[in-house]
């Protein structure tokens, strides 16, 4: 289905939890301690309904999200469910990867085409500043990536978000793109949740092209390339040296709006177009004893013809945000 401004939106990121058992600075910053109660998440079966109408608008794609998503009960039996409906072409996880070795198989037998593995650091000490938790967990983590690559036809990403915190190893990540067949994303961070850039005590990050500067002294010959690879926005980066690709996501310093084809499904059941603004459609009243698919599906499709033309993340006035309410919650709970 096409939204007001002409855009095909076929793309929607699910978020299954709120809960992680990581606590990322730019996700979940310390001190949250509350999680949402558990009867607000919605329930397999009321996931699986919004999914199937959504396919019946066009929407073909589906990114599993949280929180950490596998923290979900049954989740590669919700996955399975979901690649079974009619017109669903692609089921993709995004995941911090410390329980996802026991769940490979399943999920794989499931039916799931891609991984998107969040990595921030290479370094022990790093990783349990930027998450929380203990930095011994990161060597398990490099060699589940260097597993996952091995798993064809299994599609693999590493996500990297560009923090001041990381900034000295940016390009040490990027080598992962060398040493494995695999894409290595950055992703500018935005200034949204409730933690803001540029609060008390961080350090600024480098822009995206400051970073990409960086990489082609690495790789000289490192060049844009036009190329679809998945369902995101990244550009992407191509090298002789490199077995993947470098993705780079400006969502701020070059924004992708006027191409934006997603929707985002909280755990809670509100229905978001726009990452940036604190409004949605909420789904839930739609969702009891008595309402009929036609009027959830109204729903669906009043959010994708109403999706906001841009973002205000670099509003430069100030008057976008005067008129709109800016997104305030943590990312747990909004879906990453």
């Amino acid at each position: 289905m096409l939204d007001a401004f002409g855009r095909e939106i076929n793309y929607l990121r699910v978020s299954v939890t709120d809960r992680c058992n990581l606590r990322c600075c730019y996700c979940m910053p310390r001190g949250h301690s509350s999680w949402l109660p558990a009867s607000t998440l919605l329930t397999d079966e009321q996931i699986l309904r919004i999914c199937r109408l959504a396919t019946g608008l066009g929407i073909s794609r589906f990114k599993i999200t949280g929180g950490e998503p596998l923290l979900r009960p049954g989740l590669p039996a919700l996955i399975r469910r979901l690649k079974q409906l009619p017109g669903v072409e692609q089921v993709t996880l995004t995941t911090n990867g410390l329980l996802l070795k026991p769940q490979l198989e399943p999920l794989m037998a499931a039916g799931l085409d891609a991984v998107n593995l969040s990595l921030d650091t290479l370094q022990p000490a790093r990783f349990s500043r930027i998450t929380g938790a203990d930095g011994g967990l990161l060597p398990a983590l490099l060699g589940l990536l260097q597993e996952l690559t091995q798993h064809a036809p299994l599609k693999v990403k590493v996500n990297t978000v560009i923090l001041g915190e990381n900034q000295t190893e940016l390009p040490q990540l990027a080598d992962l793109a060398r040493q494995l067949p695999t894409d290595v994303r950055f992703i500018e961070r935005m200034p949204l949740g409730c933690q803001r850039i540029g609060d008390p005590g961080q350090t600024l990050p480098p822009t995206p092209r400051q970073l990409l500067a960086q990489l082609q002294q690495k790789w000289p010959d490192l060049h844009a390339v036009a190329e679809v690879r998945g369902n995101g926005p990244a550009s992407y980066y191509a090298s002789k040296s490199l077995k993947g690709r470098i993705g780079v996501i400006a969502a701020v310093s070059n924004n992708f709006c006027a191409a934006c084809n997603r929707l985002r499904l909280t755990c809670t059941g509100q229905l978001k177009s726009c990452l940036c603004y604190d409004y949605g459609a909420d789904l839930r009243p739609l969702l009891q004893p008595g309402v009929t698919d036609l009027q959830l599906e109204a729903a669906l499709r009043a959010a994708i013809w109403y999706k906001p033309a841009a973002h205000c993340f670099a509003d430069p006035t100030g008057l976008v945000r005067q008129k709109f309410q800016t997104e305030i919650r943590c990312m747990n709970e909004i879906g990453g």
